[in-house]
């Protein structure tokens, strides 16, 4: 038994400053991922980018559910994460060759860093039975999934993408049905002794992390263009970062902290679709917006494409349908301007690509859809019934 490497339940745990350093490389992979679609703008690319971004997702969010188990300040778990990030960091480094020359590496550094963490985790839990009897369902799968890894690293061309989104199905499906194991049964997203509102607060922070990626794509993309029109380009990307973050940060993030905090025996199967399932939309939302703002600087007076189109409305689609199903899972009410948005949003695809706009005109047009639902939250009148915001 080592109850020293516990965390204490007194409320809403509050995230530590070695869990803050764990996080920093994660700004350097965020960057790749964008990177890595805008080098390759089309469907292929964006599938193969959204891969790499599940992949890397599963690494960070388990690491996340570790920490709101143990405590990371103790020596262990702190030397832990240290390897975890060492490992992230080689990860990252890899992700633009995942698919042609390192994606070998890229298997072979997933396979320690997901199933290293999950003996660990076995390890530091001994004599906390309901924990121990989650980490015991889940390692076999992540060896399942570990050799799918490798067979994918091994392998080339559309065998690895096939291998590789096998591994991710059966991540998602073992995590939706509890990781059954032959003879011991399932675990239940009841007996998980979530500390919730930690959880939330560690969501909240990834999604800084990577809206702090799409400012440093726009920041680099104009230190080489640097004139008045580029200097006007990144203004308006600018404000359609302060806009996402506004539509996530300025009443939902606190209130969701409280009521996944609150939500007793639900904690479990809310953090289980909120975090693990829902989140990677919404960051996948913000890397499709910073390859839009990189196109605005690039070139923002030149027609809009369809590629173009798709990066600059798309990426705040895709945003505010994660954070429309975030709300939902969390207040059980489809939350209106949110899904208003996206349809707009959609709608606007092809009108920009027909008329055609310039591409300054496209990104405006997303970043007015976005204000709108911002200011549609300011005046909506409270649910005197939910438990939060709508």
């Amino acid at each position: 038994m080592r109850p020293w490497l516990l965390r204490e339940r007194r409320g809403v745990e509050s995230t530590t400053s070695t869990e803050l350093f764990f996080d920093l490389v994660f700004i350097f992979t965020i960057t790749q991922l964008a990177h890595y679609l805008i080098a390759h703008p089309d469907w292929r690319g964006a599938a193969r980018t959204t891969l790499l971004l599940a992949l890397v997702w599963f690494v960070w969010v388990y690491t996340a559910w570790l920490t709101n188990w143990l405590q990371p300040e103790r020596a262990p778990v702190r030397a832990l994460l240290i390897g975890l990030m060492l490992g992230s960091l080689l990860l990252s480094a890899a992700v633009p060759g995942a698919f042609a020359g390192t994606g070998l590496l890229f298997a072979l550094v997933y396979v320690p860093v997901q199933v290293g963490r999950t003996l660990f985790g076995l390890w530091a839990v001994q004599g906390h039975p309901l924990l121990v009897d989650g980490f015991q369902k889940t390692l076999p799968w992540f060896v399942g999934t570990s050799v799918l890894m490798v067979l994918g690293g091994l392998a080339g061309g559309s065998a690895r993408e096939a291998l590789w989104a096998a591994a991710i199905v059966v991540e998602v499906v073992g995590l939706s049905i509890g990781y059954p194991v032959p003879g011991l049964g399932r675990t239940r997203a009841e007996r998980w002794v979530v500390e919730g509102g930690h959880l939330a607060q560690r969501c909240q922070a990834f999604i800084l992390i990577a809206l702090g990626e799409s400012i440093l794509v726009t920041g680099s993309t104009l230190a080489q263009r640097l004139n008045m029109i580029t200097s006007g380009a990144f203004v308006l990307a600018f404000a359609g970062s302060v806009a996402l973050w506004w539509v996530y940060f300025a009443r939902s993030a606190p209130a969701a902290t409280e009521v996944i905090a609150r939500a007793g025996e639900r904690t479990g199967g809310l953090s289980r679709v909120a975090f693990n399932y829902l989140h990677p939309v919404m960051v996948a939302g913000i890397i499709v917006t910073a390859a839009g703002d990189e196109r605005l600087l690039s070139e923002p007076g030149a027609d809009t494409t369809m590629v173009t189109a798709l990066f600059a409305l798309g990426g705040p689609a895709l945003f505010l349908a994660g954070h429309a199903a975030y709300k939902a899972v969390l207040w059980r009410v489809w939350p209106t301007s949110r899904i208003a948005a996206l349809v707009v949003l959609l709608a606007l695809v092809p009108v920009c690509v027909l008329l055609p706009l310039p591409v300054v005109a496209c990104a405006a047009l997303a970043t007015a859809v976005t204000v709108a639902v911002i200011v549609a939250d300011r005046f909506r009148v409270p649910r005197a019934a939910s438990p939060g915001p709508a």
